[in-house]
């Protein structure tokens, strides 16, 4: 009898261990509209393994690529609200909770990835992030989209004026409205997961986006022109609900920390690497791609002036010439 005792508390002691291990794994749910193969979702992917292997499993990181779970705009809200608790998003996106955001939706703003990483990895990129805090978000890092390029279904676009009459679908922000108007274009602020639909059913003309979102989104099928502008750089915060961040120990917030920052080189490291060979695949896949002369490009930049000058105002001093402060010691 007393040996039966022994067992059926050692058993019980034994469940009760193995469901306080459960109880004390925590799950975490990291949203992007980016397509499965992304090198976002790729550095998504690179986070959770590198979260599993740090944390022992105790923290288990769920991806859900391709919008899965709504729109940018709805994951803010879920961040805010505590129901989601990670998102990858183009930075600029913030714009609508905190204006200095909106800088790094500047035209022209990055000449090359180098003065990105100096910007986003700095002081200046993680100031602005701090910013977030008193809205609800943690910005932990900075993933890349890249350099966008405009693509359409209408006409090949050799020439700045070929871009007049399009109607082109655009982040839901007030500068990227302003510069497809400064064109003679027609914006039409669309989330990202309607995109596809809306070119398939010609509601809009065309778009613009790095290389690798316009193959992962496979919008090669809908689009058969591409103009190689790069007329805006993209960079993607990695961001955690503020409830779900303090309801951390301090030692799972460093993981968390430290495996963000270490995928992030991950991610931009796969993002460099694909650009070119993605380009050729969009040419094998029908694409007709036209590259923007010199001389076409400094008209396009003249374009965008009078939209930074305004947005530059509503932006603040301070905000640009803290980025133009940095910009000017990477480009030494």
């Amino acid at each position: 009898m007393k040996r039966i005792f022994i067992k059926t508390v050692l058993a019980a002691a034994a469940i009760g261990a193995l469901g306080l291990a459960q109880a004390q794994t925590r799950t975490i749910k990291f949203a992007n509209q980016n397509a499965a193969g992304h090198p976002i979702v790729m550095g998504m992917e690179k986070f959770a393994e590198i979260v599993a292997a740090k944390s022992g499993g105790k923290l288990k990181v769920n991806v859900f690529p391709g919008g899965a779970l709504g729109s940018d705009q709805a994951n803010v809200s879920a961040l805010q609200g505590g129901t989601l608790e990670m998102a990858s998003m183009n930075s600029g996106i913030f714009a609508s909770i905190v204006k200095d955001f909106a800088i790094y939706d500047f035209p022209f703003l990055f000449g090359n990835a180098k003065e990105a990483d100096a910007v986003v990895d700095g002081p200046f990129g993680t100031g602005l992030h701090k910013k977030l805090e008193d809205k609800g978000l943690v910005g932990l890092t900075y993933y890349e989209l890249g350099f966008r390029q405009l693509t359409n279904s209408k006409r090949a676009v050799a020439k700045v004026e070929d871009i007049a009459g399009l109607k082109l679908r655009v982040i839901p922000n007030p500068i990227n409205v302003d510069w497809v108007n400064a064109l003679g274009a027609n914006p039409t602020p669309l989330p990202f997961p309607e995109l596809y639909a809306a070119l398939e059913q010609k509601a809009v003309d065309g778009q613009e986006n790095p290389v690798a979102t316009i193959r992962g989104a496979k919008l090669y099928e809908v689009q058969k022109y591409m103009t190689l502008t790069n007329h805006q750089y993209n960079p993607q915060s990695v961001v955690i609900s503020k409830r779900f961040w303090e309801s951390l120990s301090e030692g799972d917030r460093k993981i968390l920390q430290d495996a963000a920052v270490e995928s992030a080189k991950y991610e931009r490291e796969q993002s460099r690497a694909q650009a070119a060979s993605i380009l050729e695949e969009l040419k094998k896949s029908g694409m007709q791609v036209t590259e923007l002369a010199p001389a076409e490009v400094a008209k396009l930049r003249e374009k965008m002036k009078p939209v930074i000058a305004k947005h530059s105002a509503s932006v603040g001093e301070a905000t640009v010439n803290a980025v133009m402060a940095e910009l000017d010691k990477a480009r030494k």
